[in-house]
């Protein structure tokens, strides 16, 4: 019997070591990654810089208390505030717990404003944590199954439909913040139309509501840009939300904010035990410099263009294949079916892939991934579905 909650389905298989893309078993046996522990290791596994850097760090400081200075950590806000062009952070654990900030965030705005009963805007299909509020802020019934009552304040929209969310805040004055991935991960991998993002941007504006953008998932060079809203000029957030990669396996997350915004949080409104600490700081600046050093965003975009072509010219015809979509190392082929059974498949050979909302092959693997670890991350997904759903 397994002492551990039983929460995950997990596949047959027990990882022990990891070395670049690749993931090995008990027996010794590599599985080539092609989700990066989904999306978090995208320097590949026992990145030897981050390694080094957090064996050199653990020897000097781990952990002291948030009550006295960390300069790691501020040299860790300015990086970011740099490369995310927002002003200030406030460093967690988890992509969860940067939700929750920036929820927190929202609801003084509201305060300031003076609205009693503060709302946000989010979207269908969405997958912001585990938390209770981000549940609630999800757009997942069976995220949310078991766990009633929710946090109430939000108010849901289509995904990608600007229209609906220019109405919504129309019809609802209460509205503070819209919270919204560029990209949704959980969801599918679904790509908006292009302009959606400086759309909300300017009703933002216009509704004195801050834009809040997930990109747990998306960021940090996965699609072709340090964020994925970077790809559309005019969709700068107030608060932008980061975790996942930040660390390459080590727990941190980010919750940034700019402006007057950044400002709203005093002593004592807002606080973590963990988040911050010297040993995930240094990890994640180091990974933020192998990230610039070797101009990951360009090489996501040039690899995952060449594995979404390999795809396409294989899979576009196939009538179980709905759809294949994505930008740069993110990528999700739909299929008009349930293929979890896919998982399997591909582990037989040898390759981790992952299946989300039932129907969609979500890839992410490691954004260092060479040419022929990505041919043959395409070839895997092509049989496996070639070979389950013969046309």
């Amino acid at each position: 019997m397994s002492h551990l909650f039983d929460t995950y389905a997990r596949m047959p298989v027990d990882i022990v070591r990891g070395e670049g893309p690749w993931l090995f078993d008990t027996e010794g046996q590599g599985y080539l990654d092609a989700i990066s522990g989904i999306g978090v290791c995208s320097l590949g596994h026992a990145h030897p810089r981050v390694a080094e850097a957090i064996g050199d760090q653990a020897g000097r400081l781990i952990h002291t208390a948030n009550i006295v200075g960390i300069p790691l950590q501020e040299q860790l806000a300015a990086r970011l505030a740099d490369i995310s062009g927002l002003d200030r952070a406030f460093l967690a654990n988890s992509g969860a717990e940067a939700i929750e900030c920036a929820l927190k965030l929202a609801r003084l705005h509201a305060h300031a404003r003076q609205v009693k009963t503060p709302t946000v805007l989010v979207t269908d299909n969405a997958f912001h944590g585990r938390t209770l509020a981000a549940i609630s802020a999800s757009g997942n019934p069976a995220l949310q199954q078991g766990f009633a009552p929710l946090v109430d304040g939000f108010v849901r929209v289509p995904f990608g439909d600007a229209q609906a969310a220019l109405d919504a805040l129309d019809r609802h004055p209460e509205i503070v913040a819209v919270l919204v991935e560029p990209i949704q991960g959980e969801g599918g991998v679904r790509v908006p139309p292009d302009g959606y993002l400086p759309a909300l941007r300017k009703a933002c504006d216009r509704h004195d509501a801050l834009l809040l953008l997930d990109e747990i998932q998306t960021g940090l060079c996965r699609t072709g840009h340090w964020f994925a809203h970077q790809h559309e000029a005019t969709s700068r957030p107030d608060v932008l939300l980061s975790a996942k990669a930040l660390g390459n396996g080590v727990p941190i997350g980010a919750c940034l904010a700019r402006g007057n915004v950044a400002d709203l949080m005093r002593p004592g409104s807002h606080g973590t035990t963990f988040g911050g600490n010297p040993l995930a700081c240094r990890a994640a600046l180091e990974v933020l410099a192998v990230m610039d050093e070797e101009d990951l965003a360009a090489r996501s975009n040039q690899t995952g263009q060449r594995l979404r072509e390999r795809l396409s010219a294989a899979l576009a015809d196939h009538p179980a294949v709905h759809e294949i979509r994505g930008r740069g190392l993110m990528i999700g082929i739909e299929l008009t079916t349930d293929c979890g059974a896919l998982k399997l498949d591909a582990l037989k050979q040898g390759v981790i892939i992952n299946v989300t909302r039932g129907n969609t092959v979500r890839l992410l693997p490691p954004l260092i991934i060479d040419q022929s670890q990505c041919d043959q991350i395409a070839d895997t997904v092509i049989h496996i579905i070639q070979q389950r759903f013969p046309s």
